[in-house]
């Protein structure tokens, strides 16, 4: 697993939000449904993106954006225009007085928007669930990020817009997997741009012995790796791995892994219903006890803690973050129907 294949493992599949939305001017509506990411891609028409703190953004066909959450935004056919709508916690979609916005502005299948056939069309994709593994991705992106259509290019767009519309067996999973390429598309085209400031660890999966030494702690993170092993692994000695790695990734690699781990112990407390035991064996502790020392001493609370503060939820409890009342879901989105998002 690479570290943007981390990003998308877990939740996403489980929580993803996708739907076309269609405005036709005026129109404004207010984000503040605290997602950590959401995707969106402009297909017909203009629409401005206002981000809490920066300047607004116009995007054209073929643009995309990726919004990082918590921080609001706005998305309107002007930057003046005031919200006529506001998207809270839960994807719940309300005036600005507080009254539900429902069926009205439902359009078909997972299509929402003030006209049927407005002037304005755009494919939104939100991940509502804050996953431990793409801190790192998420801290490493600016609130707002733009590609214009010349700065990218995703065969998939297509495909997506398509797809998003359709109502068939086995759609909100596929759905998934058609939006995890897209967002890896764009991140990989934004962190190619100079201007970006890629993180060190991502401009290290491309080096000659750290990429090999990240992948190794990624892909198994239960083998009882050593430096030395980790060395043997991309063919060079112990103080030339531990130089380059601390260089490049600015950390030691005995902490990067132990970081690690812990990231992923995190995502399996809080999505599944495993024992602490257990979870300390699949990610390379020796027991629950070694598990939670090390999750205290690096986070401050127990594994315990963690799952309940994090609100976990079994897997078949997966639904239970619907927005409620017909409100909208992801971004700017109507709630799918109950099945397009139990996995």
């Amino acid at each position: 697993m690479d570290v943007l294949g981390g990003l998308l493992d877990g939740p996403r599949a489980r929580g993803a939000f996708l739907l076309r939305m269609v405005m036709e001017p005026p129109w404004s509506v207010r984000v503040e449904d605290r997602a950590p990411l959401s995707l969106m891609c402009m297909t017909e028409g203009e629409a401005w993106l206002v981000p809490h703190r920066g300047e607004p953004v116009l995007m054209r066909p073929g643009d995309v954006a990726i919004a990082r959450g918590p921080d609001p935004y706005t998305i309107a056919d002007d930057p003046g225009s005031p919200p006529q709508a506001l998207v809270g916690p839960g994807g719940v979609c309300r005036t600005l007085n507080g009254e539900p916005l429902g069926q009205s502005l439902l359009h078909g299948v997972r299509t929402w928007g003030n006209d049927p056939g407005g002037s304005a069309v755009m494919q939104v994709g939100t991940y509502l669930m804050e996953g431990e593994v793409s801190g790192r991705l998420l801290d490493a992106l600016p609130p707002l990020v733009h590609l214009r259509a010349g700065e990218w290019a995703c065969p998939l767009l297509p495909v997506l817009e398509d797809e998003i519309a359709k109502d068939e067996p086995g759609q909100s999973v596929m759905l998934d997997r058609i939006l995890d390429l897209v967002l890896v598309v764009a991140l990989r085209s934004w962190f190619s741009r100079p201007e970006s400031s890629a993180p060190a660890w991502y401009r290290a999966m491309g080096d000659p012995v750290t990429g090999p030494v990240l992948r190794l702690m990624q892909d198994e993170p239960a083998r009882p790796w050593t430096v030395a092993s980790l060395a043997a692994g991309a063919g060079v000695s112990r103080a030339a791995l531990a130089r380059r790695f601390h260089d490049l990734v600015g950390e030691p690699p005995m902490a990067y892994l132990t970081r690690w781990r812990l990231d992923l112990a995190a995502d399996l407390l809080r999505e599944t219903d495993a024992t602490v035991e257990s979870i300390a064996r699949r990610v390379g502790y020796s027991g629950g006890f070694a598990l939670s020392a090390a999750f205290k001493r690096v986070r401050g609370i127990s594994p315990q803690e963690h799952r309940t503060r994090r609100g976990y939820r079994a897997e078949g409890e997966a639904g239970a973050a619907a927005p409620a009342e017909g409100g909208a879901g992801g971004a700017v989105a109507v709630l799918p129907e109950p099945q397009e998002i139990s996995h």
